[in-house]
C-alpha cells in the first residue's frame, strides 16, 4: 500500500506499507527510495512475514515524494523533522515502534534518536560507520561534485558510479543539492544518548562510511552484524533483511 502525508512544512511525502503488527520505520539511502532499498529486494515483505508492519517513507527529493526547489524547504535537520512528522502522523508512541536506516537513513535515524526526537524500542543501523557521521561534510562534498559536474563525469572517474545511480533513479539534482546543504556533521559524543538495543549491520566489503565495528563499539548497547556485500550491493542481499528481522524479533 502506498499513501501520502503532509510534512511539517507542507511538503507531500510518500509512505509505502507492507504487513500488519508492530510498526517498524525503514529509512532508505541517499538518491535511493523505499522501493529500491526495501521493497524490490523483499526486505519489507520479510518483515511483514515476521509479524511487523513495515512503514517505508520516501525522503523528500526521493522516490514518490515531492522535491521542492525553494531553499526554505531545506532547513537544518529537515529529514529528521520529516521522520518526526511521520511518527506524529501515524500516532506512534515512544517505545511503540522500531527504527531501521540504511546509509543516509541510518544517519538520519541516529540524529533523531541521539537528539531525543524519536524513541524507538530497537534501532538497526545499516551501511554506516563512524566517518559517515563525524565526517559528513567530506562525504557530502563527493555527492555535491557528482551533481555539480554531472554532465562531465566519465567512466573511470571515482564519482561515475554515484552519477550512474543518481541518473537511474531520476533524482531532481537541483533539489538534491539543496538537501545536501541541509545536513551537518554529527557530534560523536551524542552517541551516549542512544541507550536502546542497537544492531549495526554492514557489508563485509563496505567501508564507504568508515568502520561500522567502531561505531558499534561507541554505542552503549550495540552489537555488530556482518553481512555480505559492498555499500551498493549489501542492501540487495537477503542476508540484510534476515539480520534486521532477527534483531527486531529478538
Amino acid at each position: 500500500m502506498t499513501d501520502h502525508f503532509t510534512s511539517f512544512d507542507g511538503t507531500r511525502l510518500a509512505i509505502h506499507i507492507e504487513g500488519e503488527g508492530r510498526p517498524v520505520i525503514l529509512l532508505h539511502g541517499l538518491f535511493s527510495s523505499a522501493h529500491m532499498n526495501w521493497i524490490k529486494w523483499g526486505h519489507g515483505a520479510r518483515l511483514a512475514a515476521a509479524g511487523f508492519r513495515a512503514i517505508m517513507p520516501d525522503f523528500r527529493v526521493h522516490g514518490d515524494s515531492e522535491a521542492p526547489h525553494d531553499p526554505a524547504a531545506y532547513p537544518p535537520g529537515v529529514l529528521v523533522r520529516d521522520v518526526a512528522a511521520l511518527a506524529e502522523h501515524l500516532g506512534l508512541e515512544p517505545g511503540g515502534f522500531d527504527l531501521v536506516g540504511f546509509s543516509l537513513g541510518a544517519r538520519t535515524a541516529i540524529h533523531a534518536v541521539a537528539h531525543g526526537i524519536l524513541q524507538p524500542r530497537r534501532l538497526a543501523i545499516c551501511g554506516m560507520g563512524v566517518a559517515g557521521l563525524g565526517e559528513w561534510q567530506r562525504r557530502a562534498a563527493h555527492f555535491k561534485r557528482v551533481i555539480d559536474e554531472f554532465d562531465t563525469i566519465k567512466p573511470g572517474d571515482p564519482a561515475y558510479l554515484a552519477r550512474t545511480f543518481l541518473k537511474s533513479q531520476g533524482v531532481d539534482r537541483v533539489a538534491a543539492r539543496l538537501l545536501l546543504d541541509a545536513m551537518d556533521d554529527f557530534d560523536l559524543a551524542m552517541l551516549a544518548n542512544i541507550t536502546m538495543p542497537v544492531a549495526v549491520i554492514c557489508g563485509d566489503e563496505d567501508q564507504d562510511n568508515g568502520s561500522a565495528e567502531d561505531l558499534a563499539a561507541l554505542l552503549p548497547d550495540a552489537h555488530y552484524v556482518e553481512v555480505p556485500g559492498t555499500h551498493m550491493s549489501s542492501v540487495t542481499k537477503p542476508e540484510m533483511g534476515v539480520a534486521i528481522a532477527d534483531f527486531l524479533a529478538a
